[in-house]
């Protein structure tokens, strides 16, 4: 059987830690062919971002449109859109084209404190691209954004929030409770008409976590066509994630916050 082909819609990293460089490594970890669709170009290293070129909204459709009219596309990870323009013509372009297994992982802030989604974008995402999504995968800052509510500084307000993100439209939601303290990264999937499942690793002492986000949503769409259903795919996409940021220090990219270490099975 042919490879599964995941697209990445997103930014790109010259560091290699995040954005379509992350997504492609991810993609290929999990033995898919990835694809990808430019949103930004931006300008950073493991010690923060210092310029961010978005691309204009038509030639990201463009791009869009004559990937889609050739390839037959089996999931779809959305990361850094940037502008509401662009915003806008991914959710348009998702919505033409039918496509399966959307994640939409609403990065607005980079690590390093860097904003990546200008103010205006973020009501174009709740209300065009949300209600296309099959998850989203906010991580507690982004999810407090998304509801303009404070940020969740415990579980229980996790899961409230989590069930008030299904009601802007996505079918799932993942939550990502990576900025709580404590033993271990607690995650809440919260999904229509089910309880919601807990899914939990072992924080790892490292500074080396740069593009986490970026690279657990594109595991867990490459991951979706392969697993029977959504909590396994997360929960495999989890795991691997654990593992790539327990090996993070073996990766030496820079003097900041590096990047996790997406080959670690290989290398």
């Amino acid at each position: 059987m042919s490879a599964y082909n995941i697209v990445s819609v997103a930014g790109s990293d010259p560091s290699g830690g995040a954005g379509i460089q992350a997504d492609l490594k991810a993609f290929s970890a999990h033995g898919t062919f990835g694809m990808t669709v430019v949103t930004a170009l931006t300008a950073q290293s493991t010690r923060g971002v210092t310029g961010v070129h978005p691309v204009p909204a038509e030639f990201v459709a463009h791009q869009m449109d004559t990937l889609f009219a050739d390839a037959t596309v089996h999931a779809v990870k959305v990361g850094m859109l940037g502008t509401s323009e662009v915003t806008e013509a991914v959710a348009e372009a998702i919505g033409r084209h039918a496509l399966p297994n959307v994640v939409v992982d609403p990065v607005m802030v980079a690590k390093s404190g860097d904003r990546l989604l200008e103010s205006s974008a973020v009501e174009a995402l709740r209300s065009e691209l949300l209600p296309r999504a099959d998850l989203i995968t906010p991580n507690l800052p982004e999810a407090a954004d998304l509801l303009e509510e404070p940020e969740a500084a415990d579980l229980a307000t996790m899961r409230a929030q989590a069930a008030r993100l299904l009601e802007l439209g996505p079918r799932r939601v993942l939550l990502k409770g990576g900025h709580l303290s404590g033993g271990e990264s607690v995650d809440v999937l919260a999904s229509r008409g089910s309880d919601p499942v807990e899914f939990r690793a072992p924080r790892v002492a490292t500074r080396n976590t740069h593009g986490t986000g970026c690279t657990l949503s594109s595991s867990i769409a490459a991951l979706l066509p392969q697993r029977p259903d959504v909590a396994a795919a997360v929960g495999d996409a989890k795991a691997y994630l654990t593992e790539a940021i327990r090996r993070a220090d073996e990766i030496d990219a820079g003097g900041g916050q590096g990047p996790v270490h997406h080959f670690h099975a290989w290398w």
